[in-house]
Protein backbone atom coordinates (compact mmCIF):
# COMPACT_ATOMS: atom_id res chain seq x y z
CA UNK A 1 0.00 0.00 0.00
CA UNK A 2 1.72 3.76 -1.22
CA UNK A 3 2.51 6.05 1.84
CA UNK A 4 -0.02 8.97 2.63
CA UNK A 5 2.21 11.93 2.67
CA UNK A 6 0.55 14.88 3.98
CA UNK A 7 1.97 18.27 2.77
CA UNK A 8 1.05 21.49 4.95
CA UNK A 9 1.50 24.79 3.07
CA UNK A 10 1.18 25.36 -0.66
CA UNK A 11 4.09 27.74 -1.71
CA UNK A 12 7.06 26.96 -4.02
CA UNK A 13 8.75 24.32 -1.32
CA UNK A 14 5.52 22.32 -0.94
CA UNK A 15 4.10 22.18 -4.15
CA UNK A 16 7.59 21.01 -5.23
CA UNK A 17 7.63 18.55 -2.58
CA UNK A 18 4.46 17.41 -4.40
CA UNK A 19 5.49 16.90 -7.63
CA UNK A 20 8.33 14.98 -6.45
CA UNK A 21 6.31 12.43 -3.47
CA UNK A 22 3.73 12.04 -6.21
CA UNK A 23 6.58 10.82 -8.87
CA UNK A 24 7.64 8.59 -6.19
CA UNK A 25 4.31 6.67 -5.52
CA UNK A 26 3.14 8.26 -2.62
CA UNK A 27 -0.27 8.89 -2.18
CA UNK A 28 -0.18 12.76 -2.07
CA UNK A 29 -3.07 15.32 -0.08
CA UNK A 30 -1.73 19.28 0.19
CA UNK A 31 -3.49 21.49 2.19
CA UNK A 32 -2.95 24.98 3.15
CA UNK A 33 -4.71 27.30 5.18
CA UNK A 34 -4.46 30.16 2.67
CA UNK A 35 -5.06 30.33 -0.73
CA UNK A 36 -2.67 29.09 -3.79
CA UNK A 37 -0.90 31.10 -5.90
CA UNK A 38 -2.53 30.30 -9.21
CA UNK A 39 0.69 29.10 -10.70
CA UNK A 40 1.03 26.62 -7.52
CA UNK A 41 -2.65 25.92 -8.21
CA UNK A 42 -2.21 24.92 -11.94
CA UNK A 43 1.08 22.74 -11.07
CA UNK A 44 -1.26 20.60 -8.63
CA UNK A 45 -3.89 20.34 -11.08
CA UNK A 46 -1.17 19.51 -13.77
CA UNK A 47 0.12 16.61 -11.92
CA UNK A 48 -2.83 15.07 -10.42
CA UNK A 49 -1.96 15.71 -6.63
CA UNK A 50 -5.01 16.29 -4.25
CA UNK A 51 -5.53 19.21 -2.15
CA UNK A 52 -7.48 22.05 -0.71
CA UNK A 53 -6.82 25.30 0.18
CA UNK A 54 -8.23 28.29 2.51
CA UNK A 55 -8.93 25.71 5.01
CA UNK A 56 -6.79 22.84 6.65
CA UNK A 57 -9.35 19.09 7.32
CA UNK A 58 -8.09 17.73 10.29
CA UNK A 59 -9.10 14.21 9.88
CA UNK A 60 -7.48 14.14 6.57
CA UNK A 61 -4.23 15.67 7.49
CA UNK A 62 -4.22 13.78 10.56
CA UNK A 63 -4.24 10.43 8.77
CA UNK A 64 -0.88 11.20 7.12
CA UNK A 65 1.90 8.48 7.60
CA UNK A 66 4.47 11.51 7.27
CA UNK A 67 3.84 15.12 7.32
CA UNK A 68 5.79 17.38 5.14
CA UNK A 69 5.67 21.08 6.90
CA UNK A 70 6.34 24.13 4.96
CA UNK A 71 9.05 26.26 6.95
CA UNK A 72 6.65 28.64 7.25
CA UNK A 73 4.57 27.13 9.55
CA UNK A 74 5.74 27.48 13.18
CA UNK A 75 5.55 24.76 16.20
CA UNK A 76 3.06 26.56 17.72
CA UNK A 77 0.40 26.64 15.55
CA UNK A 78 -2.44 24.35 16.81
CA UNK A 79 -2.34 21.59 13.90
CA UNK A 80 1.03 21.14 14.01
CA UNK A 81 0.53 20.72 18.28
CA UNK A 82 -1.73 17.84 17.21
CA UNK A 83 0.27 16.32 14.69
CA UNK A 84 3.13 16.19 17.04
CA UNK A 85 0.92 14.68 19.97
CA UNK A 86 -0.18 11.77 18.05
CA UNK A 87 3.52 11.64 16.44
CA UNK A 88 3.47 11.40 12.87
CA UNK A 89 6.63 11.83 11.67
CA UNK A 90 7.41 15.73 10.57
CA UNK A 91 9.86 16.40 7.95
CA UNK A 92 11.50 19.33 5.58
CA UNK A 93 11.18 19.52 2.13
CA UNK A 94 14.98 19.04 1.51
CA UNK A 95 14.64 16.29 3.71
CA UNK A 96 12.40 14.69 1.19
CA UNK A 97 15.08 15.88 -1.98
CA UNK A 98 17.90 14.26 0.01
CA UNK A 99 15.47 10.80 -0.21
CA UNK A 100 15.48 10.79 -4.35
CA UNK A 101 18.43 12.30 -5.03
CA UNK A 102 19.88 9.42 -5.91
CA UNK A 103 24.21 9.61 -6.90
CA UNK A 104 24.06 13.40 -6.75
CA UNK A 105 26.06 15.71 -4.34
CA UNK A 106 25.51 18.51 -2.81
CA UNK A 107 26.28 22.01 -1.36
CA UNK A 108 24.32 23.40 1.62
CA UNK A 109 24.77 26.89 2.70
CA UNK A 110 22.92 28.19 5.85
CA UNK A 111 24.06 31.46 8.24
CA UNK A 112 22.14 33.97 9.98
CA UNK A 113 23.44 36.71 7.30
CA UNK A 114 25.05 36.52 3.70
CA UNK A 115 23.16 33.09 2.65
CA UNK A 116 21.58 34.47 -0.62
CA UNK A 117 24.61 35.87 -1.99
CA UNK A 118 27.40 33.15 -1.08
CA UNK A 119 24.90 30.51 -2.46
CA UNK A 120 24.73 32.67 -5.68
CA UNK A 121 28.62 32.93 -5.74
CA UNK A 122 29.06 29.25 -5.35
CA UNK A 123 26.47 28.59 -7.70
CA UNK A 124 28.26 30.71 -10.11
CA UNK A 125 31.94 29.34 -9.26
CA UNK A 126 30.92 25.88 -10.08
CA UNK A 127 28.97 26.99 -13.38
CA UNK A 128 32.51 28.82 -14.30
CA UNK A 129 33.93 25.56 -13.51
CA UNK A 130 32.03 23.81 -15.72
CA UNK A 131 30.08 21.74 -13.75
CA UNK A 132 26.35 20.44 -14.43
CA UNK A 133 24.22 22.02 -11.57
CA UNK A 134 21.81 23.59 -10.18
CA UNK A 135 20.93 26.61 -7.59
CA UNK A 136 18.15 25.42 -5.21
CA UNK A 137 15.95 25.69 -2.03
CA UNK A 138 15.33 29.05 -0.03
CA UNK A 139 16.57 30.80 -2.77
CA UNK A 140 13.52 30.56 -4.69
CA UNK A 141 13.68 27.40 -6.62
CA UNK A 142 12.49 23.89 -5.21
CA UNK A 143 14.71 21.65 -4.32
CA UNK A 144 12.18 18.85 -4.21
CA UNK A 145 11.07 19.89 -7.85
CA UNK A 146 14.66 19.91 -9.07
CA UNK A 147 14.97 16.51 -8.43
CA UNK A 148 11.91 15.27 -9.71
CA UNK A 149 12.16 17.02 -13.06
CA UNK A 150 15.43 17.89 -13.50
CA UNK A 151 18.11 15.95 -11.47
CA UNK A 152 21.71 17.19 -11.36
CA UNK A 153 25.24 15.52 -10.28
CA UNK A 154 25.39 19.13 -8.23
CA UNK A 155 23.32 20.66 -6.07
CA UNK A 156 23.88 23.93 -4.47
CA UNK A 157 21.25 24.68 -1.77
CA UNK A 158 20.62 27.99 0.47
CA UNK A 159 19.20 26.29 3.69
CA UNK A 160 17.30 28.28 6.53
CA UNK A 161 17.53 27.00 10.03
CA UNK A 162 13.32 26.32 9.37
CA UNK A 163 14.64 23.88 6.85
CA UNK A 164 16.87 21.94 9.14
CA UNK A 165 14.79 21.89 11.96
CA UNK A 166 12.52 18.55 10.22
CA UNK A 167 15.93 17.00 8.85
CA UNK A 168 16.19 13.11 9.60
CA UNK A 169 18.94 11.83 6.81
CA UNK A 170 19.78 15.21 5.00
CA UNK A 171 24.04 14.98 4.69
CA UNK A 172 25.47 17.49 2.64
CA UNK A 173 29.04 16.52 1.18
CA UNK A 174 29.61 20.44 1.57
CA UNK A 175 27.80 22.18 4.55
CA UNK A 176 28.85 25.72 4.45
CA UNK A 177 27.88 27.95 7.68
CA UNK A 178 28.93 31.45 7.54
CA UNK A 179 27.89 33.35 11.01
CA UNK A 180 25.48 32.67 13.55
CA UNK A 181 23.41 35.92 15.32
CA UNK A 182 20.07 36.37 17.05
CA UNK A 183 17.30 35.80 14.64
CA UNK A 184 13.94 34.59 14.40
CA UNK A 185 14.21 34.37 18.09
CA UNK A 186 10.29 34.26 17.94
CA UNK A 187 10.64 30.58 16.80
CA UNK A 188 12.80 29.22 18.93
CA UNK A 189 10.97 30.33 22.19
CA UNK A 190 13.46 33.27 22.61
CA UNK A 191 16.50 31.07 23.61
CA UNK A 192 19.87 31.49 21.54
CA UNK A 193 21.11 28.05 21.80
CA UNK A 194 18.17 26.52 20.09
CA UNK A 195 18.38 28.35 17.55
CA UNK A 196 22.64 27.24 17.13
CA UNK A 197 21.69 23.96 17.51
CA UNK A 198 19.38 24.08 14.61
CA UNK A 199 21.72 25.80 12.09
CA UNK A 200 24.31 23.49 13.30
CA UNK A 201 21.66 20.43 12.29
CA UNK A 202 23.46 21.16 8.98
CA UNK A 203 26.52 19.20 10.44
CA UNK A 204 24.56 16.23 12.35
CA UNK A 205 24.96 13.74 9.56
CA UNK A 206 28.37 14.22 8.25
CA UNK A 207 30.75 11.88 8.15
CA UNK A 208 34.59 12.09 7.99
CA UNK A 209 34.81 11.91 4.35
CA UNK A 210 32.50 15.10 3.71
CA UNK A 211 33.44 18.62 4.22
CA UNK A 212 32.55 21.45 7.03
CA UNK A 213 33.35 24.76 6.11
CA UNK A 214 33.16 27.42 8.41
CA UNK A 215 33.99 31.11 9.74
CA UNK A 216 36.80 30.94 12.49
CA UNK A 217 36.05 34.52 13.56
CA UNK A 218 32.42 33.65 14.72
CA UNK A 219 32.62 32.94 18.53
CA UNK A 220 29.09 31.29 18.64
CA UNK A 221 29.96 28.96 15.98
CA UNK A 222 33.51 28.00 17.42
CA UNK A 223 32.58 27.81 21.18
CA UNK A 224 29.55 25.15 19.82
CA UNK A 225 32.52 23.12 18.68
CA UNK A 226 34.50 22.95 21.30
CA UNK A 227 31.44 21.77 23.30
CA UNK A 228 30.11 19.50 20.21
CA UNK A 229 33.11 18.19 18.22
CA UNK A 230 32.20 17.65 15.05
CA UNK A 231 33.09 14.45 12.32
CA UNK A 232 33.43 16.31 9.46
CA UNK A 233 37.05 17.36 7.22
CA UNK A 234 37.05 20.91 8.98
CA UNK A 235 37.67 23.66 6.28
CA UNK A 236 38.05 27.23 8.38
CA UNK A 237 37.94 30.83 6.99
CA UNK A 238 39.21 33.87 9.15
CA UNK A 239 39.78 37.33 8.23
CA UNK A 240 42.44 37.66 11.46
CA UNK A 241 44.49 34.50 11.54
CA UNK A 242 46.77 32.62 8.94
CA UNK A 243 45.46 29.22 8.49
CA UNK A 244 47.41 26.05 7.30
CA UNK A 245 44.13 24.62 5.98
CA UNK A 246 41.19 26.77 4.75
CA UNK A 247 40.99 30.62 3.37
CA UNK A 248 42.56 33.58 5.12
CA UNK A 249 43.36 36.98 4.41
CA UNK A 250 46.42 38.53 4.58
CA UNK A 251 47.76 42.52 3.25
CA UNK A 252 44.51 42.36 0.98
CA UNK A 253 45.07 38.82 -0.34
CA UNK A 254 42.68 36.24 0.18
CA UNK A 255 44.27 32.52 0.51
CA UNK A 256 42.53 29.30 -0.36
CA UNK A 257 44.55 26.45 0.92
CA UNK A 258 42.34 23.05 0.18
CA UNK A 259 45.54 20.46 -0.76
CA UNK A 260 48.96 21.61 -1.77
CA UNK A 261 48.02 24.26 -4.54
CA UNK A 262 47.41 27.62 -3.03
CA UNK A 263 45.23 30.29 -4.73
CA UNK A 264 45.80 33.97 -4.27
CA UNK A 265 44.18 36.91 -5.13
CA UNK A 266 43.67 40.32 -4.38
CA UNK A 267 40.39 41.48 -2.59
CA UNK A 268 40.76 44.55 -4.45
CA UNK A 269 39.79 42.73 -7.53
CA UNK A 270 36.31 40.67 -5.87
CA UNK A 271 33.27 41.96 -7.61
CA UNK A 272 31.80 42.20 -4.27
CA UNK A 273 32.63 44.85 -1.86
CA UNK A 274 33.21 45.40 1.77
CA UNK A 275 34.22 43.00 4.78
CA UNK A 276 31.28 40.86 5.09
CA UNK A 277 31.40 39.96 1.00
CA UNK A 278 35.62 38.96 1.86
CA UNK A 279 33.90 36.08 4.56
CA UNK A 280 31.21 35.48 1.61
CA UNK A 281 33.55 34.89 -1.06
CA UNK A 282 36.24 32.97 0.80
CA UNK A 283 33.26 30.74 1.77
CA UNK A 284 32.25 30.17 -2.03
CA UNK A 285 36.11 29.83 -2.56
CA UNK A 286 36.83 27.07 -0.45
CA UNK A 287 33.27 24.98 -1.49
CA UNK A 288 34.50 25.60 -5.01
CA UNK A 289 37.70 23.96 -4.42
CA UNK A 290 36.59 21.25 -2.40
CA UNK A 291 34.20 20.29 -5.45
CA UNK A 292 37.19 20.19 -7.82
CA UNK A 293 37.07 23.29 -9.42
CA UNK A 294 40.50 24.84 -11.06
CA UNK A 295 41.93 27.67 -9.03
CA UNK A 296 41.83 30.02 -12.30
CA UNK A 297 38.06 29.26 -12.26
CA UNK A 298 37.30 30.35 -8.95
CA UNK A 299 39.24 33.86 -9.61
CA UNK A 300 37.64 33.95 -12.77
CA UNK A 301 34.56 34.24 -11.11
CA UNK A 302 34.84 35.73 -8.07
CA UNK A 303 36.04 39.17 -10.05
CA UNK A 304 33.30 38.48 -12.62
CA UNK A 305 30.06 37.69 -10.06
CA UNK A 306 27.48 39.69 -10.43
CA UNK A 307 25.59 40.59 -6.82
CA UNK A 308 21.93 40.21 -5.95
CA UNK A 309 18.93 42.19 -6.03
CA UNK A 310 17.91 43.66 -2.53
CA UNK A 311 21.63 43.21 -1.38
CA UNK A 312 23.15 46.24 -1.17
CA UNK A 313 21.74 47.04 -4.67
CA UNK A 314 23.24 50.71 -6.32
CA UNK A 315 19.81 52.07 -7.69
CA UNK A 316 20.85 55.67 -8.66
CA UNK A 317 22.82 58.45 -8.25
CA UNK A 318 20.66 61.61 -8.18
CA UNK A 319 22.07 64.90 -7.84
CA UNK A 320 25.29 63.82 -6.36
CA UNK A 321 23.28 61.76 -3.79
CA UNK A 322 23.67 57.58 -4.17
CA UNK A 323 21.02 55.67 -3.29
CA UNK A 324 21.15 51.83 -2.03
CA UNK A 325 18.58 49.09 -1.66
CA UNK A 326 19.48 46.44 0.96
CA UNK A 327 16.21 45.25 1.74
CA UNK A 328 17.18 42.08 2.39
CA UNK A 329 18.66 43.33 5.41
CA UNK A 330 15.76 41.66 7.45
CA UNK A 331 17.79 41.57 10.81
CA UNK A 332 20.10 43.92 12.62
CA UNK A 333 23.34 42.02 11.91
CA UNK A 334 22.89 42.34 7.71
CA UNK A 335 22.16 46.15 8.42
CA UNK A 336 25.54 46.10 11.39
CA UNK A 337 27.43 44.94 7.47
CA UNK A 338 26.02 47.24 5.07
CA UNK A 339 26.87 50.46 7.63
CA UNK A 340 30.33 49.14 7.76
CA UNK A 341 31.03 48.86 4.51
CA UNK A 342 30.11 52.87 3.45
CA UNK A 343 32.65 55.10 3.72
CA UNK A 344 29.96 58.37 2.70
CA UNK A 345 27.67 60.16 5.37
CA UNK A 346 24.34 58.05 5.30
CA UNK A 347 20.88 58.67 5.70
CA UNK A 348 19.95 55.48 7.09
CA UNK A 349 16.06 53.78 5.95
CA UNK A 350 15.32 51.81 8.95
CA UNK A 351 12.03 49.78 10.38
CA UNK A 352 9.04 47.15 9.67
CA UNK A 353 8.34 44.17 11.66
CA UNK A 354 10.96 44.07 14.94
CA UNK A 355 11.74 40.33 15.42
CA UNK A 356 12.92 41.06 18.85
CA UNK A 357 15.67 43.87 17.91
CA UNK A 358 17.98 44.86 20.01
CA UNK A 359 19.41 47.76 18.22
CA UNK A 360 22.88 48.78 20.43
CA UNK A 361 25.24 46.44 18.31
CA UNK A 362 24.16 49.51 15.56
CA UNK A 363 24.91 52.75 17.85
CA UNK A 364 28.47 52.60 17.57
CA UNK A 365 27.92 52.90 13.45
CA UNK A 366 25.05 55.06 13.78
CA UNK A 367 27.00 57.91 15.89
CA UNK A 368 30.07 57.05 13.47
CA UNK A 369 28.39 57.44 9.94
CA UNK A 370 24.57 58.20 9.79
CA UNK A 371 23.29 61.99 9.75
CA UNK A 372 19.94 61.34 9.80
CA UNK A 373 17.10 57.86 10.43
CA UNK A 374 14.04 57.69 8.09
CA UNK A 375 11.58 55.12 9.50
CA UNK A 376 9.61 52.78 7.61
CA UNK A 377 7.18 50.89 9.48
CA UNK A 378 3.89 51.54 11.43
CA UNK A 379 5.30 51.11 15.03
CA UNK A 380 9.03 52.81 14.84
CA UNK A 381 8.90 53.23 19.11
CA UNK A 382 12.02 50.99 19.54
CA UNK A 383 14.39 52.75 16.64
CA UNK A 384 13.42 56.11 18.29
CA UNK A 385 14.31 54.86 21.78
CA UNK A 386 17.65 53.30 20.61
CA UNK A 387 18.89 56.41 18.66
CA UNK A 388 16.76 59.48 19.20
CA UNK A 389 19.56 61.02 21.45
CA UNK A 390 22.47 59.67 19.11
CA UNK A 391 20.77 61.03 15.82
CA UNK A 392 19.89 64.66 15.24
CA UNK A 393 17.05 64.15 12.72
CA UNK A 394 14.78 61.27 13.09
CA UNK A 395 11.08 61.23 10.82
CA UNK A 396 8.71 58.75 10.40
CA UNK A 397 7.18 57.55 7.01
CA UNK A 398 4.37 55.20 6.32
CA UNK A 399 5.48 53.88 2.83
CA UNK A 400 8.68 53.39 0.65
CA UNK A 401 7.68 56.42 -1.54
CA UNK A 402 7.34 58.97 1.26
CA UNK A 403 10.82 57.94 3.13
CA UNK A 404 12.57 58.07 -0.12
CA UNK A 405 11.55 61.79 -0.37
CA UNK A 406 12.11 62.51 3.04
CA UNK A 407 15.95 60.95 2.91
CA UNK A 408 16.00 62.89 -0.38
CA UNK A 409 15.03 66.19 1.47
CA UNK A 410 17.58 65.41 4.19
CA UNK A 411 20.92 64.22 2.17
CA UNK A 412 23.28 66.42 0.41
CA UNK A 413 25.69 65.61 -2.42
CA UNK A 414 28.03 63.30 -1.86
CA UNK A 415 25.82 61.61 1.24
CA UNK A 416 23.97 58.09 0.56
CA UNK A 417 20.66 57.11 0.87
CA UNK A 418 20.79 53.81 2.52
CA UNK A 419 17.46 50.96 3.02
CA UNK A 420 18.77 48.84 5.18
CA UNK A 421 15.68 47.81 7.52
CA UNK A 422 17.03 45.37 10.25
CA UNK A 423 13.47 44.22 10.33
CA UNK A 424 10.94 42.34 8.30
CA UNK A 425 8.47 43.42 5.95
CA UNK A 426 5.08 42.51 6.61
CA UNK A 427 3.76 45.37 8.14
CA UNK A 428 3.86 47.69 5.34
CA UNK A 429 4.99 45.35 2.51
CA UNK A 430 4.63 41.88 1.01
CA UNK A 431 7.55 40.94 1.66
CA UNK A 432 11.30 42.40 0.94
CA UNK A 433 11.26 42.00 -2.52
CA UNK A 434 8.46 44.35 -2.61
CA UNK A 435 9.39 46.93 -0.40
CA UNK A 436 12.68 46.86 -2.25
CA UNK A 437 10.99 47.14 -5.51
CA UNK A 438 8.75 50.02 -4.02
CA UNK A 439 12.11 51.89 -2.95
CA UNK A 440 13.78 51.72 -6.38
CA UNK A 441 10.08 52.56 -8.31
CA UNK A 442 10.00 55.50 -5.75
CA UNK A 443 13.81 56.41 -6.37
CA UNK A 444 13.62 56.58 -10.42
CA UNK A 445 10.83 59.38 -10.31
CA UNK A 446 12.78 61.34 -7.93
Amino acid sequence: MSKKLVILGGGESGVGAAILARKQGYEVFLSDGGLLKEQYRNELLQNNIAFEEGKHSEEKVLAADEIMKSPGIPEKNELVKKIRAKAIPVISEIELAYRYKSESRIIAITGSNGKSTTTSLIYHICKTGGMDCALVGNIGYSFAKQVAEDPKPLYVAEISSFQLDDIKDFRPDVAVLLNITEDHLDRYEYKFENYIRSKFNITKNQRPEDTFIYCADDPVITQFMKENPLHSNLLPFSMYQELPKGAYIKDRMMILAVDSDKLETSVYDFALKGKHNQYNSMAAGLAGATVGIRKEKIREAVENFEGLEHRMEHVLTVRGVDFINDSKATNVNSTWYALESMTQPVILILGGVDKGNDYSALLDLVKEKVKAIVCLGVDNRKIHEAFGKHVEVMVNTAGAREAVHAAFHLANKGDVVLLSPACASFDLFRNYEDRGRQFIEAVREL
